[in-house]
């Protein structure tokens, strides 16, 4: 009986090396960082979102946005600095749920998977993160990612008329950072 031919275990790790890296240099290759004006928080971003508009909630907290597109994908931020913290973490997170519920109806989604708690950004327990997939009324795709750390609300998102190209787009979603805790 003739055996089959089976790849050695080190051909079969160098394949998986191989990709591994080619999916972390196409990922990375031109992911930046962009300040968020003078909040203190930034993102990594695909393209260079320009200038952030300035408006105002009604509640008068700071409502900072902007948006840029690269390779037929919307890449989307948010960032609110929040009239008055939010000292509790769970009680921001209920906070960040309302704003996503208010995007839902701004961005017309008209279905969405759910969300998707319990996400930490970098491993940091004092700041929360909800993930959710939205359909919009034209048939886009949406990816969201919102983040809080009680004092600021962001929100990442992805709209793509395709199939949402979810490696490269995940290092966007979690490419926040808050201003340094010890800058209070």
């Amino acid at each position: 009986m003739r055996r089959k031919h089976v790849p050695s275990l080190n051909v079969q790790l160098l394949t998986c090396m191989l990709l591994l890296t080619a999916t972390v240099a196409a990922t990375a290759q031109s992911l930046k960082k962009y300040p968020i004006e003078k909040t203190g928080c930034s993102v990594y971003m695909f393209c260079d979102p320009g200038k952030f508009e300035l408006s105002m909630s009604p509640d008068s907290s700071k409502v900072y946005v902007a948006e840029c597109i690269h390779e037929h994908v919307y890449y989307d931020v948010i960032c609110v600095r929040m009239k008055e913290s939010i000292a509790k973490a769970d009680e921001a997170e209920g906070v960040l749920v309302q704003y996503l519920d208010y995007l839902k109806g701004s961005f017309g989604t008209i279905s969405a998977v759910g969300y998707g708690k319990g996400h930490r950004l970098r491993g940091n327990e004092q700041t929360r993160g909800i993930v959710d997939y939205w359909k919009d009324e034209k048939g886009n795709n949406i990816k969201v990612k919102g983040w809080t750390n009680g004092r600021f609300i962001a929100v990442a998102m992805v709209i793509s008329e395709k199939e949402i190209p979810e490696p490269k787009v995940n290092a966007f979603l979690d490419g926040f950072v808050f201003p340094d805790e010890k800058k209070k």
